[in-house]
């Protein structure tokens, strides 16, 4: 299925039902797909052909997320931009995945302006809600498009950060995508047109999980900033039934003064995921959200569903709190292979700990124009996560460990090499570790250990704005530490697993 199909199957089980409601106003299935034709013509008209890219950026918005199934119903390639990321990081985003247009929001016309002139393959930039009389209406096409569908489509292109800094493009297909969509469907509570409150932005894993709900004939509301007081208003408001947070959004979620007097009758399935979470705060969210907790486990390149926690999954045979399966990602989903493997590619028994490794449909097709990424990425004829982890005797899949000291803050991946050669390019360093430490609202903060030149003066909140600056707050440390010297193997390679031990 592409992913027009979705909007369209909804359709089909009713086209004047809500599809996306805002700010309490509403867009009928009917409403988008007559959009999803205007925005596929616009495009055709403009000479995108099936298989080209094009990027959005913008936050949550229900235009914003229409177009995305205009671009399917042209046959082209969805690229979603993450607004979080600085100028340049998207510039190289959009060169190098070819884009040939960029839809945005005027909320980020002055990033597109920085970055306008060194985009020469993107011939059409289209701002979503300038003036009228400034293009976006003319770029709407009025002549319906014939649909395009051709099997095993190349569906979106991800872009995703590297050990080195450099961005890569994650190719996921209609078949990928429409695995994803079966497992979550087959994994986790759905009911008839269920009701979908995204807050988390819909570039992110919030978006994908709109397929299976808008697949059921269901409702999007989409939340334009993130606000959980507004959150847990809507959540009686609409009926919701769905959701999904980061650890850290459910964590402000836990501290918010209403939430024991909120009716959260109408949840059934509040997902988590893309961080890890404190066992004791999900205890707690068990206790006060309800027995609607729902856990997943993915990435970038094998969407959302590797292994899945079920809600009921997080109780006993006796409806008691499983405390010591809430440390787990779950089990393997249905339609994925998943095993543990060291690193000269043998596969390991229960329990002993390696690389988690996956197989099946829900894996990407590969790098976009990175065969060397993509063969170190299926060596062994298996896709290799990054992560380490074990399976124990009952199949439930414990991460224990990131691979390559990537750090996973706030549902974000950011990876430490960036932000050491950030660093290390002020004039005052001279080395830098940055590791990530627990912490109790982001998941993990990103720390750096700095060693400064003999001589030479920063103090951390200094290095802290000079990261920001470039590459944004996300990835920049949440705190600095200045050390005389770092420590380091006999060949002088600077060795972080002694700087967490130090820093416990």
């Amino acid at each position: 299925m592409r992913l027009v199909d979705y909007l369209d199957k909804g359709a089909s089980l009713g086209a004047d039902r809500p599809c996306l409601t805002t700010d309490g106003e509403t867009l009928t299935y009917a409403d988008v797909q007559d959009l999803s034709y205007r925005i596929a013509s616009g495009l055709a008209a403009r000479g995108v052909r099936p298989g080209g890219k094009v990027a959005i950026l913008s936050a949550n918005d229900p235009i914003a997320f229409s177009c995305v199934f205009g671009i399917s119903r042209a046959g082209a390639v969805w690229c979603p931009i993450n607004p979080r990321n600085e100028a340049a990081e998207n510039r190289e985003l959009l060169d190098r995945f070819d884009c040939e247009v960029l839809i945005y929001q005027s909320a980020f016309a002055p990033l597109v302006d920085r970055i306008r002139d060194a985009l020469p393959k993107v011939h059409t930039f289209v701002c979503l809600d300038a003036d009228p009389n400034s293009g976006w209406d003319a770029f709407c096409g009025g002549v319906s498009q014939p649909d395009l569908h051709e099997p095993e489509q190349l569906a979106l292109i991800v872009g995703t950060g590297g050990t080195t800094g450099q961005p890569k493009g994650v190719m996921l297909t209609t078949t990928n995508l429409e695995t994803m969509t079966a497992l979550t469907l087959m994994g986790y509570p759905f009911g008839v047109r269920p009701v979908y409150l995204a807050l988390a932005p819909l570039t992110h894993a919030a978006g994908v999980l709109c397929f299976p709900v808008l697949a059921s004939g269901g409702e999007i509301v989409i939340m334009r900033t993130p606000d959980v007081h507004a959150f847990l208003k809507l959540i009686p408001e609409r009926g919701v039934t769905h959701t999904f947070l980061p650890p850290t959004l459910i964590y402000m979620v836990l501290a918010a003064e209403e939430l024991d007097s909120t009716d959260l009758s109408s949840l059934r399935c509040f997902w988590y995921g893309a961080a890890p979470m404190s066992v004791a705060r999900l205890e707690e969210a068990l206790r006060r959200i309800g027995p609607v907790m729902a856990q997943l486990f993915g990435q970038t390149e094998a969407p959302m569903m590797i292994s899945i926690l079920p809600p009921a999954d997080h109780f006993d045979a006796a409806g008691n709190i499983a405390r010591e399966r809430l440390a787990s990602a779950g089990r393997p989903s249905a339609l994925v292979t998943t095993a543990i493997m060291s690193p000269d590619g043998q596969l390991l028994p229960t329990g002993e700990r390696g690389e988690i490794v996956v197989r099946g449909s829900l894996v990407m097709r590969g790098y976009y124009r990175d065969a060397e990424a993509t063969a170190t990425a299926s060596a062994y004829g298996w896709h290799h996560t990054g992560d380490i982890g074990y399976l124990d005797a009952d199949n439930y899949l414990y991460i224990v460990d990131r691979a390559k000291d990537m750090i996973i803050t706030g549902g974000f991946n950011v990876y430490s090499t960036e932000v050491e050669q950030v660093l290390m390019s002020h004039d005052a360093v001279q080395d830098c570790a940055v590791i990530g430490r627990p912490d109790e609202k982001w998941g993990e903060r990103v720390v750096a250990v700095v060693q400064l030149h003999a001589g030479a003066a920063a103090d951390p909140a200094e290095l802290i704005a000079f990261a920001k600056a470039r590459i944004g707050s996300v990835k920049a440390p949440k705190e600095v530490l200045v050390w005389a010297d770092l420590p380091r193997s006999k060949v002088g390679k600077v060795l972080k697993p002694e700087i967490k031990a130090r820093l416990r």
